[in-house]
């Protein structure tokens, strides 16, 4: 009998933490829907959360997602994020953000993209977006004209500037226009140069060249941050001047001539502060859509030298960063 009540004893005492940890709330987990090969959380990211208590692996859990630089999977990878019910999706890319909006209206989610969200019709507004859906912006079109003045200024003499873009990417009609507009406003020409992989990147520049365009402007798409060495390299054997999205370069120190943008990884820790107060109960209906305030412009004078060009003052001394 003492064998027996002991038994029982236990058995009570084995129950009561299992009973106990099934009535504990279960952890969020943040789907990461991201087109980036190898994908992981950028630090910036991490730390965002980091700001409003949140640590991986601690208080919640990333579900990785990652398309491989193919878009067409997005839908397929959202639907699945959906069906794992996860408690918010940060969808990084105008593509990707569009699948999670097609995927669910119930999911928060937080964007981190180039284009303008009311146009693309991820937001009713920037300031009262609506919906489950927030996020951040670069703005890219205020700032491709940005970029082609600052070609301009460095390149007086290119009348025709190439515009490297991925076809695929739903930007892309937009992002043209917007750059064709902005060249006609400084008297310059844009040709628009395609590539859906890196496969036609040799043929890109075999265009730019042949239609002697005197710089190239690339655009703001994962295949470009993932290929960025590749075309870096391109850029160097044909002796074409390149101003690169400095979210793309990374490290504008390796033969890359010029970059401007948005500040490094402040858009990323953004997100993530967005995503931290939302999976504290705040609604992304309630969140604006944010924009940036603080730009880099980094200059390479080792490349300039290389291209025979001489970088005006005014653009060194306005320069957030010059490699020299």
């Amino acid at each position: 009998m003492r064998r027996r009540d002991f038994m029982v004893g236990l058995g009570g005492t084995v129950a009561w933490p299992l009973a106990a940890r099934a009535q504990q709330p279960a952890m969020p987990v943040v789907g990461y829907l991201t087109a980036e090969r190898g994908a992981s959380a950028a630090p910036e990211f991490l730390n965002g959360l980091g700001e409003v208590g949140f640590v991986e692996g601690r208080n919640f859990a990333i579900d990785y997602r990652s398309a491989n630089g193919a878009y067409d999977l997005f839908p397929a990878l959202a639907a699945d994020l959906v069906r794992r019910r996860v408690s918010a999706i940060y969808a990084i890319t105008t593509p990707a953000a569009l699948a999670a909006k097609a995927a669910t209206t119930s999911i928060p989610i937080v964007f981190g993209i180039g284009g303008d969200p009311v146009k693309l019709g991820l937001v009713a507004s920037m300031n009262r977006p609506g919906g489950n859906i927030t996020g951040g912006s670069a703005m890219n079109n205020a700032l491709t004209a940005k970029r082609l003045d600052l070609l301009r200024e460095l390149l007086p003499q290119a009348e025709t500037i190439a515009f490297l873009m991925n076809p695929t990417n739903q930007n892309m009609e937009s992002d043209a226009q917007d750059a064709q507009a902005a060249a006609r406003a400084i008297g310059r020409r844009i040709l628009v140069v395609p590539a859906a992989n890196e496969q036609e990147f040799d043929s890109a520049f075999t265009k730019i060249v042949n239609e002697r365009a005197g710089a190239l402007l690339v655009g703001s798409d994962q295949l470009f941050q993932d290929r960025v060495d590749r075309i870096v390299e391109l850029a160097a054997r044909h002796a074409v001047p390149t101003i690169y999205d400095n979210i793309i370069t990374n490290s504008p120190a390796v033969g890359r001539l010029i970059s401007y943008g948005r500040l490094r990884g402040e858009g990323l820790r953004e997100s993530g502060v967005y995503v931290g107060r939302i999976l504290k109960g705040e609604k992304p209906a309630d969140l604006p859509v944010i924009q940036p305030t603080r730009f880099e412009l980094v200059i390479n004078l080792k490349t300039a030298k290389t291209l025979g060009l001489t970088v005006p003052l005014t653009l060194q001394v306005a320069a957030t960063k010059v490699i020299e």
